[in-house]
């Protein structure tokens, strides 16, 4: 005699759903991880006071769905255990494009802590020449051990790889890995560049940023998310040297990026707005498909 199903608890729905969910999820990383439906592109880095470019940061593009930001890909692959396996693969992406990138620019690369001391990143990284490397490290992530993170990457910096703090000022796990790690480059936030024009208190903890870097470590100084004149203007005025946005220059594929890199003369004094620099930064004719894709991203986010 057939015995009657007890019921389905609620508890037991939900993990059944969570699980069939994270395996699915689980799913669409391993697939971008097989068929590489990653696109790199690369974004300019500015030199604010002569206009010519130093640098390009290599940055992961999505293209297959859920459409979404590419944070949002490294933190679910992170959940699910693959996050240092979908960041290597950006790393190699970008790292195989390195000697297209034009003499005299560095490539800045972005990773976790946890990535940054696997070996999967050293094998990676093992016939690069470190000295035209920026390793970006990630604010969002922290670090366990500052000793032994700093002994992973101690023979690369002795070989001329230069650290980066992303994200600084977004949060206080980037003045730890400042006082910590003595970086080469801080990159100031977008929450903070981004209408540091017209907020005091952005302009004041600008300033002392850069004060604080330049002064404690003789860091560079990175400005991210510059979209306007008047930001770059007042980036200027407080004296930072470098920067990077829209304004300045948009993602683009290295195919066709020597065409987007200005050249000194390109950015205009304090004040003065430059023609030139605007429709020489920008590739958006050019590259329509990654603005569809941010605009995808923003609708998922947005639901």
């Amino acid at each position: 005699m057939l015995q009657p199903q007890a019921p389905e608890t609620s508890n037991s729905v939900l993990e059944r759903h969570y699980e069939e969910t994270a395996h699915r999820r689980e799913k669409f990383v391993r697939i971008t991880l097989a068929d590489r439906s990653m696109q790199t592109v690369f974004q300019p880095i500015v030199d604010l006071r002569t206009g010519g470019t130093v640098g390009a940061e290599a940055l992961a593009r999505f293209t297959a769905p859920p459409f979404r930001a590419p944070d949002l890909w490294f933190a679910e692959a992170a959940e699910l255990g693959l996050g240092t396996e979908l960041e290597v693969s950006a790393l190699r992406s970008a790292l195989e494009q390195l000697s297209m990138l034009p003499a005299g620019l560095y490539l800045s690369i972005n990773a976790s802590p946890a990535t940054i001391v696997s070996p999967e990143f050293r094998a990676s990284m093992a016939e690069i020449p470190a000295e035209r490397v920026v390793l970006e490290l990630t604010e969002h992530t922290g670090v366990d051990d500052y000793h032994l993170f700093g002994e992973a990457i101690a023979e690369m910096r002795s070989n001329g790889l230069r650290l980066a703090v992303d994200d600084a000022g977004a949060g206080f796990s980037s003045f730890r890995h400042i006082l910590n790690l003595r970086p080469d480059i801080i990159k100031l936030d977008i929450a903070l560049t981004r209408g540091i024009d017209t907020d005091p208190a952005r302009r004041a903890l600008g300033s002392a940023m850069l004060a604080f870097g330049l002064d404690a470590y003789n860091a560079s100084i990175v400005a991210e998310g510059i979209e306007t004149q008047s930001e770059l203007s007042t980036l200027q005025g407080l004296g930072c040297h470098y920067g990077q946005g829209y304004y300045l220059g948009r993602p683009a594929q290295m195919s066709v990026l020597p065409r987007q890199l200005s050249k000194p003369g390109a950015i205009p004094s304090p004040g003065v707005r430059s023609p030139l620099l605007h429709s020489h930064g920008t590739l958006t004719p050019e590259l329509p498909e990654l603005d569809e894709l941010e605009e995808q991203a923003e609708i998922a986010r947005s639901h």
